[in-house]
């Protein structure tokens, strides 16, 4: 490590050392949260048997659902390793909840590019989007950097075929901010009181980075991926869907078959890394949570514009890093990978990937495929040229590879 970045580092863990033992505080409560609900519902070793076939009568199944709903405070949740990402169980979601003719509003901007072709706003007619079935979609942006709550009330008066306000947490390929629990609550608040729609949280990368989940709020609907928080870097693959009995209903028939529901889906053996996940994903998000405030505060000082700042709350473990310029983008991603545990040796480069409009350059050395609670970097090959750092299984293998990245950015600029 070169002298600049030896020193930035004592400097970084010095000013942080108030903030990280926040995040510890956190990471506390939630673990508590969590082995109370093991408690309760009695999990033993004989609940993580495999299932396979239909999977009837699947104890091990049905007991993680009982405890994802009251870990999120939520009525009813279902958790099944067979939904493939985060992007598949939002599909289920909101499949679930839309029939034609009503209106899908999105009150945060656009959500997440990957949702595009879902709702239909890109892509060939005919291919099954919500838009081909006759679902419509309205989006309000925000204002001022903060949500637009007189517009979405207004629009909601206005609009009575609105079925469901969603809301996305993170702020996915835009500038804006993260929303925090109390945020999510006022918009939860609000449509209630003028509306019978669903609120929809895209939760993804937010789970256990506040004491609160978006349920606890008022939220009839939140929707994550095991490969990100909830999975604590030891699910193999998976999704959650928790809310309201009869959401979280509706979401089962669309995610098996009507009349059938969550009755029915083997284990197939990977029950017990979807408990051992939960169980440490509190500690793991706070790990996440550290090595984002860390490279903010390096890149900051090396003179990049980062959001959040190193001493800003922060409500899910995204850090951006605004480069500016391609060249210095795909550098940082070559240094994210360099500084993995996995494929270190492999050299990532900008390519077309399905779902997203611009070329994407992906670094992550994950033991999960892209698992983006491991220390993982990505960003749209357009102005401003930012990257969406986000994970860190530990702190300590988090920050060899931020050093290494902020050395692959300063090597390249000689």
């Amino acid at each position: 490590m070169n002298e600049q970045l030896s020193l930035l580092t004592k400097e970084a863990e010095k000013e942080l050392a108030d903030i990280y033992a926040g995040l510890d505080a956190v990471s506390m409560q939630n673990t508590e949260k969590i082995m109370d609900a093991f408690r309760r519902n009695r999990v033993s070793e004989a609940i993580f048997a495999p299932t396979s076939g239909y999977g009837y009568d699947d104890r091990g199944r049905d007991t993680l659902d009982k405890i994802y709903a009251e870990v999120m405070g939520a009525e009813a949740a279902f958790v099944r390793h067979s939904i493939a990402s985060g992007t598949h169980a939002l599909a289920i979601g909101l499949y679930a909840l839309l029939r034609p003719g009503d209106i899908l509003y999105s009150v945060a901007d656009k959500p997440y590019d990957t949702l595009d072709e879902v709702i239909g706003n890109v892509g060939e007619a005919g291919r099954g989007s919500l838009k081909d079935f006759g679902v419509s979609y309205m989006q309000s942006d925000f204002k001022d950097g903060k949500l637009n709550l007189a517009e979405i009330r207004e629009t909601l008066l206005t609009h009575k075929n609105i079925k469901v306000v969603f809301i996305q947490r993170s702020k996915g390929y835009l500038s804006r901010p993260t929303l925090t629990i109390d945020e999510i609550g006022k918009v939860a608040k609000l449509v209630h009181e003028v509306s019978d729609a669903y609120v929809v949280v895209d939760n993804c990368y937010g789970e256990f980075v506040e004491d609160r989940e978006p349920t606890e709020v008022g939220a009839d609907m939140i929707i994550g991926s095991l490969i990100k928080n909830p999975g604590g870097g030891l699910a193999e693959s998976g999704g959650y869907i928790a809310g309201t009995k009869k959401a979280v209903e509706l979401a089962g028939y669309r995610f098996t078959a009507v009349g059938v529901g969550l009755e029915i889906g083997a284990s197939l053996g990977q029950t017990k890394n979807m408990y051992r996940g939960l169980f440490y994903a509190p500690h793991t998000v706070a790990q996440a949570m550290k090595t984002a405030h860390f490279a903010a505060y390096i890149f900051e000082k090396l003179g990049f514009d980062c959001s959040p700042r190193y001493n800003e709350r922060r409500s899910d473990i995204i850090q951006t890093i605004r480069f500016g310029a391609p060249e210095k983008l795909i550098a940082f991603c070559k240094g994210i990978q360099a500084g993995s545990p996995v494929d270190a040796f492999v050299s990532p480069e900008p390519w077309d990937m399905p779902g997203y409009t611009d070329p994407v350059i992906m670094a992550a050395g994950a033991f999960v495929g892209g698992s983006s609670i491991e220390l993982s970097a990505d960003g749209p090959i357009r102005p401003p040229y930012t990257a969406y750092l986000q994970g860190g299984l530990t702190y300590e293998s988090g920050k060899i590879g931020i050093l290494s990245a902020a050395e692959m950015l300063l090597n390249s600029q000689k």
